[in-house]
């Protein structure tokens, strides 16, 4: 069962040191991307937030659907940064790694929810799962299904339409407002069935990334009564970046 999800971007400029003198474009997103993270963290079934879930899976799209266990590592070396994230040999995508970012950060921090003191769950209840770019729709459900079998919180990683404007990496589409506006809508409202409705071809002429990853969401949230938080919704280079939480 899915009990929480938080949904946020994999832009490499994301980590301050990659982004240099630019870090600050993106402090308002990677603040949103935070308050997600530790969000998801601290949620169990029957919507306690003062117990961490006993299962957290990274989603995030890649060159094929696979899974990692939770020592497996990346690298921003790729981007200008000679960073491992994590210990070991680094294979993640980089969706997963920023995931992987992104949660350790989490992992540092604390709040204080009521009567209760968060602690943040340790990276050892943690795994990875990438989901091929060019899976099908039903693909993706059905491996969002298998995820949710047994409880569990996503931490789903994925980037809008990458042609937003003429400077975008994908040029200019005019389909790339509307597009990336039915994506917020849908992660605003906990819409499952508006993401799982999203045209894989239409989601790769536009440069979506975040498209199979967003359906994996879809099937494990299918017939969930979460509340959606859409909590960033930018496009600061011409990329459609969201961020939002499913309790």
């Amino acid at each position: 069962m899915l009990i929480a999800a938080a949904v946020c971007p994999h832009p490499p400029l994301l980590v301050p040191e990659i982004a240099g003198e630019a870090a600050s474009e993106l402090d308002a997103l990677r603040a949103a991307a935070d308050r997600a993270v530790l969000r998801v963290c601290a949620r169990r079934a029957g919507g306690s937030v003062e117990d961490p879930p006993r299962r957290i899976v990274v989603v995030g799209g890649g060159a094929e659907t696979r899974s990692f266990g939770a020592s497996a590592s990346g690298s921003l070396r790729p981007y200008g940064l000679d960073l491992a994230i994590g210990s070991g040999a680094p294979e993640l995508p980089l969706s997963l790694t920023l995931g992987r970012w992104l949660l350790e950060r989490a992992s540092g921090a604390c709040v204080i929810l009521g009567d209760g003191r968060l602690v943040m769950p340790s990276l050892s209840e943690v795994s990875y799962q990438s989901v091929a770019l060019d899976a099908s729709a039903q693909e993706c459900l059905e491996l969002g299904r298998a995820l949710a079998a047994d409880d569990v919180a996503l931490l789903v990683m994925g980037d809008g339409s990458a042609c937003r404007d003429e400077k975008a990496p994908g040029y200019l589409d005019e389909r790339a407002v509307g597009y990336d506006a039915r994506v917020a809508a849908a992660l605003k409202s906990a819409d499952a069935s508006a993401l799982a409705a999203l045209d894989p071809v239409e989601s790769r002429e536009l440069m979506a990334a975040g498209r199979a990853a967003w359906q994996v969401l879809a099937g494990a949230a299918a017939g969930r009564p979460l509340t959606g938080e859409l909590l960033a919704d930018e496009a600061p280079y011409g990329v459609g970046y969201f961020v939002a939480s499913w309790t």
